[in-house]
């Protein structure tokens, strides 16, 4: 892990390509947010490098001008690790320890560290695990030296086999057995699935850092975990909640990101079970957020990848003082900001085919509204499903 709390925060350099499926303005989003997970590892950074290649060099990711002039920084500034955008193979990765004295790593392993570092329940450990091995697998030779190694029995290895082949046997045996451990968690969150089942289901989805957790606070009156960094939520929180005397239950779900790797989905795929099985998914988006609308994209998509669709949708927009403190100076009257931002809500009302609400959790403006709609929509499917539970309400 990058974060120590007995030592000063590491210095970082962050390196990024500007090639044919990437331009220069998504690749500067991309780099300040690895910049803040970075932070979120517990790192600082120093300094951003940024190079124009076709695609990625097969050797080293980087051109060799480019490679030389990050060396000479990082030895001249004592940088301590050097973190790419994209994902670096074994072969690249090696070269670059090479020529290179310092940690390095990738936006993927960067990630994982993060979850690592966040996993608090037996489930979520055994997630990144498995996560973190499977990224491991493909990068094993030349990397031995990161392997805990475990000593088999008689007959575990052939006569004369190579390192790799053991460590590759030993790396799918762990995940052999994460895969095992997780599939008898799952069996128990689907046997505490079915007993709630004449309850509602509503689910908070959305891009990390969103507030989703805040609005789960605000709506539950509970206390969950929620900071300014990127993955505060790892394990999904479910909650009863009661409006008007009419319960259903909540659940808070991981954030999604951009470039979020594969096989990280993969694993997470069951703490996402919680979404997939709700009746409404309340997609929160961070409205102050320069790039919220790709950040909307990103969401919808690994939703449709996760095969989670044909549901009811609220479209949350959060975080509406921030975005006035960043674009209303003390020199617009009322009637423009008002003005403003029902040019907003009058967009996203065109664009988007779910309704839409614009909130601030953290200030609980216009929470009342989303209270009152959620009821609505919640009433609704108990008369369809459940009508002698909704009489009650």
């Amino acid at each position: 892990m990058i974060e120590n709390q007995n030592t000063e925060k590491e210095k970082a350099v962050l390196v990024g390509l500007v090639h044919q499926h990437q331009t220069e303005e998504q690749l500067t989003e991309y780099l300040d947010e690895l910049a803040f997970l970075a932070e979120t590892a517990g790192a600082v950074t120093k300094k951003t490098f940024i190079q124009k290649l076709p695609h990625p060099d097969k050797r080293t990711f980087v051109g060799k001008g480019k490679l030389e002039e990050i060396k000479a920084y990082i030895e001249k500034n004592e940088i301590d690790i050097l973190i790419f955008d994209d994902d670096l193979n074994g072969s690249q990765l090696r070269n670059l320890e090479r020529e290179i004295k310092c940690k390095i790593i990738d936006r993927s392993h960067l990630i994982l560290d993060i979850f690592a570092l966040r996993a608090r329940t037996a489930q979520a450990k055994t997630q990144v695990e498995l996560a973190q091995l499977q990224y491991l697998l493909p990068r094993l030779r030349g990397m031995w030296s990161h392997l805990e190694r475990q000593k088999g029995g008689i007959g575990l290895r052939g006569p004369g086999e190579k390192e790799i082949e053991t460590d590759r046997r030993v790396v799918n045996d762990k995940i052999a057995k994460l895969k095992e451990k997780l599939s008898k968690i799952d069996k128990q969150n689907l046997t505490r699935r079915k007993q709630r089942e004449q309850m509602i289901r509503v689910a908070l989805v959305g891009y990390t850092n969103v507030g989703k957790s805040t609005i789960m606070n605000a709506l539950s009156k509970s206390e969950v975990f929620a900071e300014n960094k990127l993955f505060a939520t790892l394990d999904t929180t479910v909650r009863k909640i009661v409006i008007e005397r009419m319960p259903f239950l909540l659940s808070d779900t991981v954030g999604f990101i951009r470039k979020l790797p594969h096989h990280l989905i993969e694993s997470f795929k069951s703490t996402l079970d919680e979404a997939g099985e709700s009746d409404i998914l309340i997609h929160v988006a961070d409205i102050s957020h320069p790039a919220h609308e790709d950040q909307i994209k990103v969401v919808n998509e690994t939703l449709l990848s996760l095969g989670i669709k044909d549901k009811t949708v609220m479209m949350v927009f959060n975080k509406m003082d921030l975005y006035e403190q960043k674009n209303f100076d003390e020199y617009l009257n009322d009637d423009i900001k008002t003005e403003i931002k029902e040019n907003i809500k009058t967009k996203w009302d065109t664009l988007n085919p779910n309704q839409c609400l614009f909130i601030s959790a953290l200030s609980k403006k216009d929470l009342k509204k989303l209270k009152n709609d959620l009821y609505y929509e919640v009433r609704k499917l108990y008369e369809e499903r459940y009508p002698y539970m909704a009489e009650k309400f």
